[in-house]
């Protein structure tokens, strides 16, 4: 073969390469494939079927698994592989109540601020009137025997670092006392790591912290219902 035949041969065979390549910014790291969707069933299965427009079986299928994965990537659940488990349940309830959390006007609507506590689906939102001040979020109240006390409350005490003198040192940061020593606070690590709290409304220290920053002394709170797995 001639010089210039090789010579525009490799040029040709150049070229292409270049153009299947995937071209990639100098110190940038190549986008990981995102793997196959394999959770089991969870115990939450149908209701997070029937709330993201599933099939409801109760049976978990890759399909199923990628939906409730992408839900909770978008919320930001402490688990992103696809099980429907009781956080990512919560988190659904909560997504659900977004637009109108007290549609079944349990909480009462006032001229001033009132954080309501729905012991019932586990969720807190803050209103005035009919305006939502803080949109839902899930909560963790009192465990059989130390359950959340139910009833008109109001906020007496603030403490943002307070550190528990009962339950062994036990961090309780953005506390807002509401009713003896139960309180609104912040629960770091997993919300659902037991049965419940011991009379407190447990949220993440995120929605604590967002709650500590909206609230002050006296502002009533609202807490009402059953928490399940609790009461006769």
């Amino acid at each position: 073969m001639r010089p210039a035949l090789v010579s525009a041969v490799v040029a040709v065979s150049t070229a292409a390469a270049l153009a299947s390549a995937t071209v990639t910014a100098p110190g940038a790291a190549a986008a990981p494939a995102r793997a196959g969707c394999t959770a089991p069933t969870g115990p939450y299965q149908r209701p997070m079927e029937q709330y993201l427009g599933r099939p409801v079986d109760g049976v978990q299928s890759e399909a199923d698994c990628e939906a409730v994965r992408s839900f909770q990537t978008k919320h930001e659940v402490s688990r992103t592989d696809g099980y429907a488990d009781l956080a990512t349940y919560r988190y659904m309830l909560a997504a659900q109540a977004h637009d109108d959390p007290n549609a079944a006007e349990h909480c009462p609507v006032k001229t001033y601020r009132v954080t309501c506590v729905d012991m019932d689906r586990q969720l807190l939102w803050v209103q005035t009137g009919k305006r939502i001040d803080f949109r839902p979020v899930p909560i963790r109240t009192g465990r059989q025997a130390q359950e959340t006390r139910p009833g008109w409350h109001a906020v007496y005490w603030r403490d943002k670092d307070h550190v528990s003198t009962i339950y062994d040192n036990a961090p309780m940061p953005y506390s807002q006392f509401f009713d003896g020593g139960q309180a609104l606070h912040g629960h770091p690590g997993d919300l659902y790591d037991g049965g419940g709290s011991a009379g407190c409304v447990n949220l993440t220290v995120r929605d604590a912290e967002t709650l500590w920053n909206l609230l002050r002394i006296d502002d009533a709170v609202y807490v009402w219902g059953t928490k399940p797995g609790t009461g006769a």
